[in-house]
């Protein structure tokens, strides 16, 4: 299936495995449900394609698994992620380890994708010295935004800030199980570089996983955090019982602010990135009928339970990432005193 092409697809890119390119060794950091989903990609077509290390090794924070063991070696051992994608076949080169400094030693290609509450203490660990390969590339799967009085910065730009590293990143509309169960999908890579673009396309471009890097990496990383807010409105409408004329509205307000929030924050972002990419309207509209946020906020309307509580009850140890980034979002705007010009993210 050829990929849908716009004027804005600046990379085209050429497969790694026609380029003339040293070894890559893949490595990701992260095991929840989209973390696992992604790092199965990885090690599929590390397996298979020419120019990649066999074995991919994905970080996972190590606890007891009451009456089988640690959970690395759960993972390992039965080749399924129990705790976060179940009834899912991981392939046998996709290795666990529980040791950051571990699974990074000599990657190349490093796959960020943890909940962006941990981000700090793992950017900490990254840029001690001989931790990072001096060549490494990283790419963010984080959604969110780091707020900071009347400072707004995303992920990619904090990454490669803390590491030195160039950094892109992944957004679009993919729901981990649908993803892991190989049913067909797109999604969006920003990229810094045409190098970028080919070596990420290698990694995670495949038949049932379209992959189209653009030259926005601020619109990409934007995109993925801000959807969430709007996702949270979506789940108030289902919650207050409103039908799909009330939902629609939402949606096509939240598109509109998602967008004119990242040209007025980070111009050097293109509002196609919001119309024509899978980060864009294809992922709004995917996590505002079935997202996380949309399931949580619509139980917060029918229980009165808290968030919090919510997040406890309903997410099997994940994090709820629209709570905090519509918070961040808020005071950011409160702290520019933009508030009038997003009524509904304020």
């Amino acid at each position: 299936m050829a990929p849908y092409v716009t004027e804005f697809d600046l990379y085209e890119p050429q497969s790694a495995d026609d380029r003339d390119l040293p070894t890559q060794k893949v490595a990701v950091i992260g095991s929840g449900s989209w973390g696992t989903a992604l790092a199965r990609i990885a090690a599929l077509n590390a397996a298979e394609k020419k120019g990649f290390d066999h074995e991919v090794r994905m970080w996972v924070r190590e606890r007891e698994i009451p009456g089988q063991g640690l959970l690395t070696e759960v993972i390992n051992s039965t080749h399924e992620n129990h705790r976060y994608l179940p009834d899912v076949s991981l392939p046998h080169n996709l290795v666990a380890v529980p040791e950051l400094k571990d699974v990074v030693k000599d990657a190349t290609l490093i796959v960020l994708v943890v909940p962006h509450q941990f981000l700090t203490p793992v950017l900490e660990e990254l840029s001690k010295p001989g931790v990072l390969a001096p060549n490494a590339r990283a790419i963010s799967a984080i959604k969110g935004v780091e707020v900071v009085g009347a400072e707004i910065y995303t992920f990619p730009w904090l990454i490669e800030k803390k590491l030195g590293i160039p950094c892109s990143a992944l957004g679009g509309a993919n729901i981990a199980m649908e993803v892991a169960q190989s049913e067909f999908c797109e999604t969006t890579i920003g990229v810094p570089s045409p190098d970028d673009a080919a070596l990420w396309h290698a990694v995670f471009d495949s038949p049932m996983f379209r992959v189209h890097p653009i030259e926005d990496v601020a619109g990409v990383s934007l995109s993925g955090a801000l959807k969430n807010v709007v996702a949270l409105a979506a789940g108030f409408v289902d919650g207050m019982g409103y039908g799909g004329n009330t939902k629609a509205a939402i949606l096509r307000i939240g598109l509109l602010e998602m967008a004119a929030f990242t040209k007025e924050f980070f111009p050097s972002s293109s509002s196609l990135t919001f119309s024509h990419h899978s980060a864009g309207v294809a992922d709004l509209i995917t996590t505002s009928f079935g997202g996380r946020n949309r399931k949580c906020a619509e139980a917060f309307i029918k229980t009165g339970k808290t968030f919090a509580q919510l997040e406890h009850e309903l997410l099997n140890g994940q994090k709820l990432q629209g709570v905090v980034t519509a918070e961040e979002t808020f005071r950011f705007l409160q702290a520019r005193g933009r508030e009038e010009g997003y009524p509904l993210f304020t």
